[in-house]
């Protein structure tokens, strides 16, 4: 079911909040997605009914910014480490958000691939909506920064997210990265969140 809902995602670029409002809508009665009441079969229909639908008009328009600073928060949650994983990632300029994006990751994935996959997501927004002078990354998992930016040459990460994260980082003209600490605040935790939500639909 994660990998269906997950078609509607990508059609609507991984913005998440838009996409699963579509699945809420073309559920029959007073149903969702993450409704328990919801079956199996009825959000198959919804899922299929919004992909051949397509992309509503209001958001085929372009979310491209002229911006020449821009802020990636990204994060990354598995419930039991490993289990249902999210990646969520979110783009700012100023106090403004220009897109909002989560993805499911896996139903039995561990916190340090969500991450990776939280930075790979962010990074592909970056490309596909902006054209930045510079780019702040702000990031709570010294793994992924150690592995990315460190000198830990034991740190490594994961081979699907290797080559494009280091693709995608030496497109920018300018980057830098902040550790988040527990305390701080990241949006992007919320898109991970469902993101994991997601996952935990399972295959059927």
């Amino acid at each position: 079911m994660a990998a269906h809902v997950e078609e509607v995602l990508a059609l609507f670029g991984y913005e998440i909040t838009p996409a699963i409002d579509a699945i809420d809508a073309a559920v029959s009665g007073y149903g969702g997605l993450f409704d328990p009441g919801t079956t199996d079969g009825e959000k198959r229909a919804a899922i299929d009914e919004v992909l051949a639908a397509g992309v509503p008009p209001s958001l085929q328009s372009t979310r491209q910014t002229t911006a020449s600073d821009i802020v990636l928060y990204v994060d990354g949650s598995s419930r039991g480490n490993p289990g249902p994983a999210g990646a969520g990632a979110v783009l700012q300029t100023g106090d403004e958000d220009i897109v909002r994006l989560g993805r499911p990751v896996g139903s039995r994935t561990g916190n340090n691939i969500a991450e990776y996959a939280a930075l790979h997501l962010g990074l592909e927004a970056l490309q596909t909506w902006c054209d930045p002078a510079s780019v702040e990354i702000r990031i709570d998992s010294m793994t992924v920064i150690n592995a990315i930016w460190g000198q830990d040459d034991s740190a490594s990460p994961p081979a699907q997210y290797s080559t494009p994260i280091e693709d995608h980082l030496s497109r920018l003209p300018s980057h830098d990265w902040t550790h988040l600490a527990d305390s701080d605040p990241n949006p992007a935790d919320a898109r991970a969140t469902v993101g994991a939500d997601i996952a935990a639909l399972g295959p059927s």
